[in-house]
Parts: C-alpha cells; sequence; structure tokens
C-alpha cells in the first residue's frame, strides 16, 4: 500500500499548537531490528516502533525510516528479526547499531554477541530479554517509514530484565553532555543520539545523518 501524492502531502487542520515536544510524550520500546540480504549479509539498526497488532493470527508491526540500510533489506528479502533491548544494555550497542549505515559499515564483522535464529537471521543475546521473528505479508508507506506487518515465525525470552524503554535509555543509559567553556557559538544538537549540527538556524528540513530525526528532534545551545 502507498500513499498517493495528495495524501502524502496532507495537512491536517484543527489545532493551533503544533508543538512537537507533544510527539515525546509517545511512550516507546527501543529494539534492535536484524535482516540478512540476498548474499547472506547480515545488518541492523535500532528501531523504536514494534507493537503487537493481533493475536490470532499473531502479527506484529515495525516501523522502519527508508533511510536506513535494514529497510531495503526488508523490502526484499520480507524476513526480520527484533532484538527486545533491556535495560542491561550498554550505550555501545545504541552506537553500534545506530550511530552508523549498514551501506557504509558491515556491523557484524567484528560484533559477537549474537547467535542466529531459525530463520537464519541474528538475535541480539547481550542487553536484550527477547526476540521475534517476523515474515512480511504487508507493507504501509507512511512517507519517511515504512510500516511492515508480519505474521510471527518464531520467539522466545533471553532474559527476566526489564524491557528499556525511551525514557529509561535517556535517564540512565545515554551520556550526559559534558559542560564546555562559554564561547557564545550557537549550535544544534539532536536530543536523540548527540549529534551537533553547527550553524544557525538550523534548517528546517535538516535530517541527523546518524539517528534519521527531523530538525524538530534538536535543541538550540549556545556554548
Amino acid at each position: 500500500m502507498k500513499l498517493t501524492e495528495n495524501q502524502s502531502s496532507l495537512t491536517v487542520k484543527g489545532g493551533t499548537s503544533m508543538n512537537p515536544k507533544a510527539m515525546h510524550k509517545l511512550s516507546y520500546g527501543l529494539f534492535v531490528l536484524t535482516a540478512q540480504d540476498e548474499n547472506g549479509r547480515n545488518t541492523g539498526c535500532i528501531i523504536n516502533t514494534a507493537i503487537q497488532a493481533a493475536s490470532d493470527p499473531n502479527t506484529i508491526t515495525i516501523c522502519v525510516n527508508k533511510a536506513n540500510f535494514t529497510h531495503d533489506v526488508i523490502l526484499k528479502t520480507n524476513k526480520f528479526n527484533i532484538s527486545m533491548l533491556s535495560e542491561s544494555a550498554t550505550f555501545d550497542t545504541f552506537q553500534h547499531f545506530g550511530f552508523q549505515s549498514g551501506r557504509d559499515v558491515d556491523k557484524f564483522a567484528d560484533f559477537k554477541d549474537y547467535k542466529l535464529a531459525g530463520n537464519g537471521v541474528p538475535i541480539i543475546t547481550k542487553g536484550t530479554n527477547a526476540y521475534i521473528s517476523g515474515w512480511v505479508t504487508q507493507t504501509v508507506d507512511l512517507g519517511s517509514h515504512t510500516l511492515f506487518i508480519a505474521l510471527v515465525a518464531d520467539m522466545d525470552v533471553l532474559s527476566d530484565e526489564p524491557s528499556c524503554t525511551y525514557t529509561y535509555y535517556f535517564d540512565h543509559i545515554k551520556p550526559k553532555p559534558q559542560p564546555a567553556a562559554e564561547t557564545g557559538k550557537v549550535t544544534w544538537v539532536c536530543t536523540i543520539c548527540g549529534y551537533v549540527y553547527e550553524g544557525d538556524p538550523i534548517p528546517p528540513d535538516f535530517i541527523c545523518p546518524l539517528c534519521k530525526h527531523p530538525a524538530s528532534d534538536f535543541e538550540r545551545v549556545v556554548s
């Protein structure tokens, strides 16, 4: 399913506030999404949108930014795994899978904390508490993202540790910015991954090159 040109540019009217920070109040989990291309190369990225959509048949949905290499692999192969990150996950995991692109690096070349599930796709074994394997049955084009609807092919619990939420990540895992000497220099800092855009103002259509979030997720900082 794909949005028409009119639908993709649709602006919904009805409110006057439109404070983008309201979106930050939605609750999210955090997951390592993994896939394997037609040549047997493994890849993965961090996503925050995965839910059980139906119980009979057992169906999950994931939403993936089109800029991610993993997105393109899943479109071609129709299979993926999600490893659910737990509160024991370290920032290194988020850096490894979230702050670099599979187009540029082989994320599994020197990565050891994984095993292959029944579908041949990796699951992450460190800092995770469960995994689900999905077989894509339908896709929905949402503009910047694709919604993948998938039947559950396999799943298991890996530990009893609590799942890592966005809030827990920001409060306990993501390093806090260090104070710097005041120079009067203006930069914009991504509130998701910490990427720094130098210049003022930040272009309204700017996309973070690391985590692919929009300019609305950047904060102006005067150092």
